[in-house]
């Protein structure tokens, strides 16, 4: 028997039923955006297993899709099978396609621009129309699983080779880029690529969904910093420069990360010029107050926190590579946030506020900031 024919021997073995190959799609691909997602929130090495997972899920959905093609392809390249529902599956195959493709060409360390997006952000657009074209082209042959399309040992061994095999072909692609020493090489375990250079010119202006304010004149620029401080205050630009260095990664989401001194001031010198954070206090029947985050919020209504501790040893920064800030990148003055994904660093700062409660809110505005 010829090799390729042990292989398809193999492989047809290994092929769920037809019900458990669609339904597992359907969540390898809810699996894929929802640890995608989730790793827009990862900046420190311990998350690696996340992207991992993420990487493993895009070659078992591979599999599946090669197995279900092989089912249907004759309704896709007959013209007298096709139906109303045809054009949707084209659709979803187109999506499906492109995620994976513009996601493998990212990680061997392709980097071209699409107008405003890197190759990363148009890998994540077409893994976003995917669910809601999966979700349909599922609805239009709807048909709930049974027991016996999963409890098969054949098929729960067909999972975890799926996912073997997205481990071993990440950690090969990874032995690839290092021995051609491709621009994939260079990458954060994030997947972000490396941009050299010092201050404002050596790295992308980017914001995150539609923020796009015009300049902000420094001289009437203040900063407010209130909430649960003891006197709060306004500060002018001038003020902010403190002279404080810290050397931060900042590691964009859309795929590239930048290691700079940036200058500024200390959060936690901040609050105590504003006399510092208030202790916890109680007001009649009201529940105590305890100050617990920091909220950091843009010229546009953008808004992030950080918890108390972590935010007292942010920098709000002024300079990066010993030049004052750009408008682009956030000047007067942007958080830092080390070990924070860049969406996180708020640029713009008009506002700092010591709060009691979690701000829920600051994820729905990340998703309107910026839209008149």
């Amino acid at each position: 028997m010829a090799a390729t024919d042990r292989i398809r021997t193999v492989l047809d073995r290994l092929e769920p039923p037809p019900r458990a190959v669609d339904w597992s799609l359907f969540a390898f691909v809810l699996a894929e955006t929802a640890t995608g997602l989730v790793s827009f929130t990862v900046g420190v090495p311990e998350g690696w297993p996340l992207f991992w997972l993420h990487r493993a899920l895009g070659v078992g959905i591979v599999a599946l899709l090669a197995w279900k093609l092989a089912r249907v392809r004759r309704r896709l390249t007959d013209p007298n099978l096709w139906r109303r529902s045809t054009a949707l599956s084209a659709l979803t195959l187109v999506a499906a396609v492109g995620a994976l493709a513009t996601g493998t060409a990212w990680v061997f360390g392709l980097d071209v621009r699409l107008s405003y997006w890197t190759l990363l952000s148009v890998h994540v657009g077409f893994g976003l129309a995917l669910v809601p074209l999966v979700a349909a082209h599922a609805s239009t042959r709807f048909r709930l699983p049974r027991r016996v399309d999963f409890e098969r040992r054949r098929t729960a061994v067909t999972y975890f080779a799926l996912l073997a095999a997205g481990g071993a072909t990440y950690r090969l692609q990874q032995g690839v880029n290092d021995a051609l020493d491709t621009a994939g090489a260079d990458r954060r375990f994030t997947g972000s690529q490396p941009r050299e250079g010092t201050g404002n010119a050596a790295f992308p202006i980017t914001s995150w969904v539609a923020d796009d304010p015009d300049p902000i004149d420094r001289d009437d620029y203040r900063l407010t910093v209130d909430g649960l401080v003891n006197d709060p205050v306004e500060l002018t630009a001038d003020e902010l420069a403190a002279g404080h260095q810290t050397e931060a990664l900042l590691d964009c989401t859309s795929g590239w990360y930048t290691v700079q001194e940036w200058g500024g001031i200390r959060v936690g010198d901040l609050l105590d010029a504003a006399g510092g954070v208030e202790p916890e206090a109680s007001d009649g029947d009201a529940p105590d107050r305890e100050a617990a985050y920091v909220r950091f919020t843009s010229v546009t209504g953008y808004r992030w926190s950080l918890p108390l501790a972590e935010a007292e040893d942010a920098l709000l920064a002024t300079h990066v590579g010993g030049e004052r800030l750009s408008h682009g990148h956030g000047a007067p003055a942007r958080l830092v946030a080390p070990n924070r994904r860049g969406f996180q660093w708020v640029k713009w700062v008009t506002r700092v506020e010591v709060r009691s409660e979690y701000d829920l809110g600051q994820w729905v505005v990340t998703l309107v900031s910026g839209f008149d």
